[in-house]
């Protein structure tokens, strides 16, 4: 038996489920958790981290500099719950780390969004019509 998913939105998927988990062999597992983030949820986060990367500034290695986008998700995930993880890089330096978005819930996500946005008000970004989750 491969991996199977069961989105419990109807009985029909509940009763699908129970079955597969009846009918499963010894040793594999079942897991319960809350949806992951939407489709709209991550299109309208990288639009929001686009418009950041493009129109905020970060203190890198003590220079004001512009980041990617992708960057930005690092440390705006890292402050996501005021938690600041760092490793030790291989050839020496510190890394830091964040959160993967892909994992997370939809609340989670949610909230990552709120932070973002906050800090871009803050910050003065000018916000373009996709990270108001508007069409472009």
């Amino acid at each position: 038996m491969d991996k199977q998913v069961f989105v419990l939105s109807h009985s029909t998927a509940r009763h699908n489920a129970a079955h597969a988990c009846a009918n499963a062999p010894a040793g594999y597992r079942v897991e319960i958790k809350p949806p992951t983030r939407s489709t709209a949820q991550n299109d309208m986060m990288w639009s929001i981290l686009t418009d950041i990367s493009r129109q905020v500034q970060f203190v890198v290695n003590g220079a004001l500099v512009m980041v990617e986008k992708e960057e930005v998700k690092d440390i705006l995930t890292a402050g996501l719950h005021r938690e600041t993880r760092m490793a030790m890089g291989i050839d020496g330096g510190m890394v830091l780390l964040g959160q993967r978005t892909s994992k997370m819930t939809v609340r989670q996500m949610t909230e990552l969004i709120e932070l973002a946005y906050a800090f871009g008000n803050e910050k003065g970004v000018e916000w373009s019509r996709t990270s108001l989750g508007r069409d472009a």
